[in-house]
């Protein structure tokens, strides 16, 4: 049991340990419900066709629903990235979900991302822009790049979300790339 948790992220052995004894202790029922949970998860549950997120349908609802904008496709890393970009209720186009990112030094490549399956809904006749929401992290950037060039060499319209400053944010207290991106990436004040 603590080397089945230790599977997940950042759960090391000391903290597999406490949630094993912790489960086996004191909430038997919760380790009951976990591992019933898990199971139906994993019988149930698959990627969704049109934009690979998890669902238990063929097509999610997401993709289903007539009220988002089937002209626009954001493309994230994780089906977490999605939940966050939906939080912020400002996006109501479509997605795909990629479930990783470019990285040649853990052999992920572009074949390991599917990204003809990308390509393809993409270029479905319906997106007219697509815009790239990866980490800004060194694959992701890579990650951003290749599908740029790829999709722009389709004819499609590409963007990248923004990165700067935060909300709120004071310069005082932002580290210098982030300030000197907000400042490369500045627009017209209206």
């Amino acid at each position: 049991m603590i080397e089945s948790l230790r599977c997940l992220p950042g759960v090391g052995p000391k903290s597999a340990q406490r949630m094993a004894y912790h489960l086996l202790q004191r909430d038997r029922r919760g380790a009951e419900r976990l591992g019933q949970a898990i199971t139906e998860a994993l019988q149930h549950l698959r990627h969704c066709t049109q934009c690979n997120n998890f669902t238990e349908a063929e097509v999610c609802e997401r993709c289903l629903s007539a009220r988002r904008d089937h002209s626009l496709l954001c493309i994230v890393e994780m089906p977490i990235d999605l939940n966050s970009m939906e939080q912020t209720h400002a996006f109501s186009g479509l997605y795909y979900v990629l479930m990783g990112r470019l990285s040649p030094l853990d052999g992920i490549g572009p074949k390991e991302l599917a990204f003809e399956r990308l390509i393809q809904r993409a270029t479905d006749g319906e997106v007219k822009e697509v815009i790239l929401a990866t980490n800004f992290t060194n694959e992701g950037e890579a990650t951003a790049h290749y599908l740029s060039e790829t999709l722009h060499a389709r004819g499609l319209k590409v963007s990248r979300i923004a990165r700067g400053l935060p909300v709120g944010g004071e310069l005082e207290y932002t580290d210098a790339a982030t300030v000197a991106q907000a400042l490369l990436e500045r627009r017209d004040y209206q």
